[in-house]
């Protein structure tokens, strides 16, 4: 006996190449953006949150939710052809994962309620502000990567881009691990 799955009838040929309501092949790519409100959001970009930044969360959150997001780095031009190589692998994917989960065990020890994302992305800035508006925070927490000289200057000040970009309602702080 074959298993068969009762597939939706066709009203006609299709035109224009629009989206199937079936999917036969890909993934989907995207989860959809969480967007439960927090008053503080904790950002880091790839680096380890310190005690000092988690301390300063509680401080400002007073009580209301803290989200924590963590970004994997894709390296190379979004004009180009694609390239796995230019992905993040699945161990620092796995890195990522552990830095939001250790911020978010140290934050429920207290009793705060803490929501984690890890977000891989070309640009840091965008993807910062995307989920800072998305779940409506009060304070942004960038923690700023420890390069100095030359890649410095190239990568810029993260916290001062995503200031610029959320507006004034928002309060940013870089924050030195």
């Amino acid at each position: 006996m074959a298993m068969t799955e009762a597939l939706p009838a066709a009203s006609g040929p299709r035109r224009g190449g629009g989206a199937s309501p079936l999917r036969r092949f890909g993934r989907k790519k995207f989860d959809k953006q969480p967007t439960q409100s927090a008053a503080v959001l904790i950002a880091s970009n790839g680096e380890k949150i310190p005690n000092a930044v988690l301390r300063q969360a509680l401080q400002l959150s007073q009580g209301e939710p803290v989200a924590v997001v963590t970004l994997a780095r894709i390296y190379g031009s979004a004009y180009g052809l694609p390239n796995p190589g230019l992905m993040p692998t699945k161990r620092e994917m796995a890195d990522q994962h552990a830095i939001v989960r250790r911020a978010m065990e140290s934050l429920e020890k207290v009793g705060c309620e803490v929501w984690g994302q890890v977000a891989a992305t070309r640009k840091p800035v965008k993807t910062i502000s995307a989920v800072a508006q998305a779940r409506q925070v009060r304070h942004v927490l960038v923690v700023r990567n420890q390069s100095s000289g030359v890649r410095g200057v190239i990568e810029g000040d993260l916290a001062k881009d995503v200031a610029r970009r959320v507006g004034p309602e928002v309060t940013v702080e870089g924050v030195a691990p």
